[in-house]
């Protein structure tokens, strides 16, 4: 449930008049989430909560906050990034600072180049939270912005990078992928697939829209049949294809622009398996060719 608190004007220890600092707290649990607000509230900050990253979006677009504090999961891996990219483009001045736990501090080293002013380490006492804020409050959000990419330019840069990562995992599965091809052959019809990958990506199509013709991809159907591949290992090298295209993702996430992630994924996803689609086509229509009878 979101609360949304007003700012609140009070009196310093000189007497002055000073706003209250807003700030949003965002946590899934429920009992962490309100037991933190309790705490901040008597620490002196106005408190807004928000239980999923839906809600805290929704709440930074359409209100200044001074402060950010975050789970770094909730539940999902980086949930927290995603709010703190979004508090940063909504809320430029305001202090973003994540909450995470030990098993969690990858990621957390993640928003530290997401420009996460401050990592929390998860126990923390109450008086050394509060300060920690209040001290960061001083010390101002970090003025330098982060650098993002286009999902279309990281894949891009780093289209060798996947590929290799990709034959690495058909080269640990021998049972998945039996037949025996040189490098060069295995990996043919890639290049050519992260091409149209990549012009999809920076050409969209709108939601729903068939993907565009390959012929690349035929002549892959074409090319597997003649290897001598079944049909479930040519599904099994695209899902796998699709795990090291999302691996490069992940491992770019400090670099990539969050606003246009989702869209990019669902586009990823759409234009592999639409080539998988056309490449099975091909290569059903050529087993069918096989199996007519030799005209003498």
């Amino acid at each position: 449930m979101t609360s949304i608190n007003h700012a609140v004007a009070t009196k310093d220890d000189e007497g002055h008049t000073a706003e209250i600092p807003r700030l949003l707290l965002v946590d899934d649990n429920e009992m962490v989430r309100l037991t933190l607000a309790k705490i901040l509230e008597g620490g002196g900050f106005n408190v807004a909560t928000a239980q999923s990253v839906n809600e805290a979006l929704k709440l930074i677009g359409s209100q200044p906050f001074d402060a950010l504090l975050s789970d770094l999961h909730m539940p999902g891996a980086g949930d927290g990034l995603t709010v703190v990219s979004a508090m940063r483009h909504f809320n430029p001045k305001a202090v973003t600072i994540i909450f995470s736990g030990f098993p969690e501090m990858k990621e957390a080293a993640a928003a530290i180049l997401l420009q996460a002013d401050e990592i929390l380490v998860k126990p923390m006492s109450p008086d050394v939270l509060i300060q920690t804020i209040k001290d960061r409050l001083k010390a101002g959000a970090n003025a330098v912005g982060r650098v993002t990419q286009t999902v279309a330019f990281l894949l891009e840069e780093d289209t060798q990078i996947t590929i290799d990562d990709w034959l690495l995992r058909v080269n640990l599965e021998p049972d998945v992928i039996t037949v025996r091809l040189s490098t060069e052959k295995r990996c043919a019809h890639l290049p050519h697939l992260f091409r149209d990958l990549i012009t999809r990506l920076r050409k969209p199509l709108p939601l729903g829209t068939r993907a565009l013709p390959s012929a690349a991809a035929v002549a892959h159907g074409l090319a597997r049949r003649e290897q001598g591949y079944t049909a479930a290992m040519i599904v099994e090298e695209s899902r796998m294809l699709q795990v090291s295209i999302f691996q490069t993702l992940q491992n770019n996430l400090h670099r990539v622009d969050f606003s246009l992630l989702l869209l990019a994924v669902m586009a990823i996803a759409d234009e592999v398996d639409s080539q998988l689609a056309q490449t099975m086509a091909s290569y059903i229509a050529e087993a069918k060719v096989d199996l007519l009878p030799v005209v003498a």
